[in-house]
């Protein structure tokens, strides 16, 4: 779930904040009417994309920071992995053949490889597993709990250990999940985060359009 999206599907889409609500996630006003580009190109939008085996600072430098967002917004926004699944095919080269050593990622728990190799058979492209395993339909801070333990499904999110000021954001609110508390500072990161994603390349003027369904381009003529 990368949220790097130039669209205003995942930005200025009611439908999001719905989602947010539905899976007990915070809450924000979402400006309607942000402005769209002429083209709807499924590569152009992958490209903007952070890649899930890119060490987090690669893709800070990478996807980031040209965009405006610092490494705040980068350990913020990557705690939205508390929901959904991913393909196996995301991270099983951590599994089986870790930068080619033929070996696992030393970085992931031992303990936790031989259960996502149960699920993960080499070469399955379209098994589906839990990045939050037992929360991953509620928005809450216990992803930070497995990135913490090195139990994270990405490199991107698990060598968010190796920088000081991303590692103690992760350790701060896996603390707070393992207390079972309420993930104040989380949430409230979080929309800020989103809410200046959401002003990035903003369209004024003449350029683009409001789009009528976000995911595709306008009819001519409309």
């Amino acid at each position: 779930m990368y949220l790097l999206l130039d669209s205003t599907y995942s930005l200025g889409n009611p439908a999001f904040i719905f989602t947010m609500q539905q899976t007990h996630g915070p809450y924000w006003n979402v400006p309607t009417g942000r402005r769209d580009g002429l083209r709807s190109v499924k590569d152009e939008a992958l490209n903007n994309l952070p890649p899930p085996f890119f060490d987090a600072t690669r893709n800070l430098n990478q996807f980031f920071v040209p965009k405006g967002l610092d490494a705040k917004d980068q350990v913020v926004l990557l705690g939205g992995h508390t929901l959904g699944t991913s393909h196996c095919s995301s991270f099983s080269d951590r599994l089986y053949n870790f930068s080619g050593t033929q070996m696992p990622d030393p970085a992931l728990d031992r303990r936790y490889v031989p259960r996502l190799k149960s699920k993960c058979r080499p070469g399955d492209i379209t098994a589906l597993v839990e990045m939050d395993p037992g929360s991953f339909r509620t928005f809450d801070a216990s992803y930070y709990r497995h990135v913490a333990r090195g139990r994270a499904l990405f490199t991107s999110d698990e060598t968010l250990m190796l920088d000081p000021f991303t590692r103690d954001y992760v350790l701060r609110q896996a603390a707070v999940a393992a207390a079972g508390g309420y993930p104040a500072e989380f949430f409230t990161d979080f929309v800020a985060s989103m809410v200046k994603m959401g002003n990035m390349q903003v369209l004024t003027g003449a350029q683009g359009e409001v789009r009528r369904r976000c995911g595709a381009v306008n009819p001519m003529g409309m």
